[in-house]
């Protein structure tokens, strides 16, 4: 394990594989850099980057100083950005994807950008959270009822039924890794605030996100999931949208098939 000190002193820890380009993996709600299938997605990309792992802050051993602020998971990643030698390449899952995105809006260094499905509501007739989700969320956690806020933020917030969330109490080793990063659904709440109740893709990331993006969606994924990379390639004005069977991320990520089309991209006029 390695680590770095964010812009507030908050220690952001990380693990590092691999040599070539810096490429940093941001994982979505629940994810950690210890989790199987991020694990998995570093060691198949470490034969052609040196990958950055890291645990977004209040997860696994990284530091979480209060109070929480978006802006600072985006220093954060520019401290590890920094450490990777100023810039680097940016895979985001979920949240991930859009805390990626709200880094590049304000400038920081990643030089390609691939957006891993972000929840972002962009329908009039895509699902949506509750009008209270955020704050809902958030007086679970200040009343330390994880175990609620987990199966709140599945259900009502990513739209999972309540069956999968009871396989999950009861799977061996699923359950206690849930609950220790449960008072961060909070922080991806925040992140994701507005857009998941259908708020409007700012028009000013038409320049301000300009680097080569990929956004990916997996044809077997929710409408809204799709229907939100769709609009987000058609905004962003040097992105590709990428749509295959098998590279959704709501059940399990398939490992195998991304780290294919994130080395084809990544690596692509590379120099």
């Amino acid at each position: 394990m390695y680590s770095v000190t964010s812009n507030d002193g908050t220690k952001i820890a990380y693990d590092k594989v691999g040599q070539g380009p810096a490429l940093i993996l941001v994982g979505g709600a629940f994810s950690y850099r210890k989790f199987p299938q991020q694990v998995e997605l570093a060691y198949l990309l470490s034969e052609y980057f040196t990958v950055y792992n890291y645990d977004r802050r209040g997860r696994g051993d990284s530091g979480d100083t209060q109070p929480y602020d978006v802006a600072r998971e985006i220093e954060d990643l520019q401290a590890l950005i920094d450490e990777a030698g100023g810039s680097a390449y940016v895979w985001g899952l979920s949240s991930g994807a859009a805390l990626a995105l709200r880094a590049t809006d304000i400038g920081i260094s990643i030089t390609k950008l691939a957006l891993h499905e972000p929840p972002f509501v962009v329908k009039e007739g895509d699902r949506k959270p509750p009008k209270n989700f955020t704050k809902h969320t958030t007086d679970l956690i200040s009343k330390n009822e994880r175990a609620a806020a987990i199966k709140y933020f599945m259900t009502k917030g990513m739209g999972a039924p309540s069956f999968i969330v009871s396989m999950m109490r009861v799977m061996p080793g699923v359950w206690p890794n849930l609950m220790a990063v449960a008072h961060t659904l909070t922080y991806d709440a925040a992140l994701l605030e507005g857009y998941m109740e259908g708020k409007k893709l700012p028009a000013t990331w038409k320049k301000s996100v300009n680097i080569p993006t990929l956004v990916i969606e997996g044809t077997e994924s929710p409408a809204s999931l799709r229907n939100s990379a769709q609009a987000l390639a058609d905004l962003l004005p040097n992105a590709q949208l990428l749509s295959k069977k098998g590279l959704g991320h709501t059940k399990k990520l398939n490992t195998k098939r991304i780290s294919p089309e994130l080395t084809s991209f990544f690596l692509a006029n590379h120099s």
